[in-house]
């Protein structure tokens, strides 16, 4: 019983130890290995390559998969390209299980003992990132020595030799168990390299760890569905392509399994050899075999999986990956790309304001209103899902982005509740008691929503973008439209003076109006803040300027 409790607890280190190195390289170097994949999508050989090579740092095919998956639901790149990507990904994971085959204990205690260090004295650092998946490496090569020294008094065990000699060699049956541990073990790599260690023991036979190489690549398919199963279906795309060539992979494998099991012996390597190498070997050719066909199969999950058409769901998070919560650099991404859609629902807003002004369109002012709870929601999603990230696994510049997604969020959710505001008070005012504006009023309300709209697609360019020079052109417009409202409230003040009488009933409107617009525009124009603070050109504030400014902290806070 002893020995069995032993082996399960090497088994559970195992699967652990690569958990460890997964998190702590995409910790370490998520936002690099992102850069390296967007660039890598011109040609399929350099498509397979950095699939393969991002894999092999990674320790994880699925990783990469949600990773390039990013990528296929932002639409920045065709699905085709991308299945590139996941058989050079497959290949890196299988060349890892081959360097792991070696023998090398003798490393495992220089690894920990290294990695412990780093960890510990620099835990909230890069460098304590690398310690920790340096001990991650460790842990996976002592794993697999102690799986040895466990498996070696069962097989002598008379109970044991009776039950392995009882098992049906069924292929399908292997496929199934290896595709259900990878599964539930959320690794293939482990579930190989485990394969391998027990038909080197004689646990295992090696027709039956053949089938469950062969499970195990499946499984790996089946995990990268299943954890983007909750994504739009751009998203899920790249996972069902890579399970359909997996699943085609091993069809034409069982049939072969035989032969493949001969040439294995032939080569003369020892028993786990013979399984890592198979593991290798199969998922070679089925790159090769597939690179031509990353295109066609490309298109097909293309029309398996459409494009939703906007309707009544189409205001809800979009972005939002759960999945992607795990590489906190591609989780960053998703927040940003979620406060642009928050920021179009804004837009669409704002944009009907004028028409309902103009039309006393009681239906549109409604429909408009009502969106502002799409507004919050979308503000609380976001704001959820930027707690659910590690900032402790971000760096500097990704933790400034971290902040600026919420301010620029945050002041989007504002934005949405003056206009809500905005909307009530001309439905109140104008609407229902049927007034009208004067031609000069409505021209300035007009001009001065013209440039409400120019100014929020240029905060959006620069919440994008980041450009200094966008940002400073923004922070010029809050200047700008301060003067045109004291302008507008002037011209306004002089109608009154010469008694025009649409002028005289809406007053209090009017006002009301150009003071929430300007209010508006000071909300978009923030978003250039954080930009110019971050490059050293934001100019002293009034307040920095003022007497309030070098009042004790206590004091200002009182106050």
């Amino acid at each position: 019983m002893i020995h069995l409790l032993n082996l399960l607890a090497a088994i559970a280190l195992l699967v652990w130890s690569t958990h460890l190195v997964r998190t702590g390289m995409l910790r370490v170097a998520g936002e690099n290995l992102r850069s390296i994949l967007g660039k890598s999508f011109s040609n399929r050989l350099s498509a397979l390559a950095a699939g393969w090579g991002v894999t092999s740092l990674v320790q994880s095919a699925t990783a990469t998969c949600l990773i390039v998956a990013s990528f296929v639901g932002k639409g920045l790149v065709a699905a085709g390209p991308a299945l590139a990507v996941m058989l050079g990904a497959d290949v890196g994971s299988a060349m890892m299980a081959v360097v792991f085959s070696f023998d090398l204990s003798w490393l495992s205690p220089l690894l920990i003992f290294a990695g412990v260090v780093m960890f510990t004295t620099r835990q909230d650092t890069s460098v304590g990132r690398i310690g920790r998946v340096l001990i991650g490496l460790g842990l996976i090569t002592l794993a697999l020595q102690l799986i040895v020294e466990a498996t070696t008094p069962l097989t002598q065990s008379p109970a044991v030799r009776a039950l392995l000699a009882s098992l049906p060699n069924e292929v399908l049956l292997d496929i199934v168990v290896g595709a259900t541990l990878t599964v539930l073990s959320y690794s293939s790599l482990a579930i190989v390299l485990l394969t391998a260690t027990l038909a080197a023991s004689g646990i295992v036979p090696v027709t039956v760890a053949l089938g469950l190489v062969l499970g195990a690549n499946l499984g790996s398919g089946f995990l990268a569905l299943l954890a983007t199963g909750g994504a739009s279906p751009q998203v899920r795309r790249l996972p069902l392509g890579n399970l359909i060539f997996k699943g085609l992979g091993a069809a034409l494998a069982i049939p072969l399994l035989p032969q493949a099991h001969v040439w294995l012996q032939l080569s003369g390597g020892a028993v786990h050899e013979q399984v890592v190498w198979f593991h290798l070997g199969f998922n070679l050719l089925l790159a090769l075999l597939f690179i031509s066909f990353t295109g066609v199969v490309g298109r097909i999950v293309e029309r398996v999986l459409p494009e939703p058409r906007l309707g009544a769901n189409a205001d809800r998070p979009r972005h939002l990956d759960p999945s992607a919560l795990a590489t906190p650099s591609l989780a960053i991404s998703c927040a940003a790309r979620e406060a642009l859609h928050q920021a179009d629902v804004v837009e669409t807003m704002m944009r009907g304001i004028l028409p309902v002004i103009r039309h006393n369109d009681l239906e549109l002012a409604e429909q408009l209103r009502n969106m502002d709870d799409t507004v919050d929601e979308l503000y609380s999603a976001i704001k959820f899902y930027l707690t659910q990230i590690s900032r402790e696994a971000l760096s500097e510049r990704e933790s400034r982005r971290w902040t600026d997604i919420l301010s620029f969020t945050i002041n989007m959710e504002q934005i949405g509740d003056v206009i809500e505001r905005v909307l009530q008070d001309v439905e109140d005012k104008k609407i229902r008691k049927n007034r009208s504006f004067s031609e000069a009023g409505l021209a300035e309300i007009s001009h001065l929503h013209e440039r409400l709209l120019a100014n929020l697609r240029l905060g959006m360019s620069v919440f994008l973008d980041g450009h200094v020079r966008d940002a400073k052109k923004l922070l010029e417009e809050k200047a700008r439209f301060r003067d045109l409202e004291r302008e507008y409230a002037a011209s306004h003040i002089a109608r009154l003076q010469d008694n025009t009488a649409q002028s005289i009933e809406t007053s209090s409107l009017h006002l009301d109006l150009i003071s929430d617009l300007k209010r508006i525009n000071s909300h978009i124009c923030s978003i250039a803040y954080p930009i110019l603070d971050s490059a050293g050109v934001l100019s002293q504030t009034r307040i920095r300027n003022s007497k309030l400014a070098e009042l004790p902290e206590d004091s200002r806070l009182r106050r």
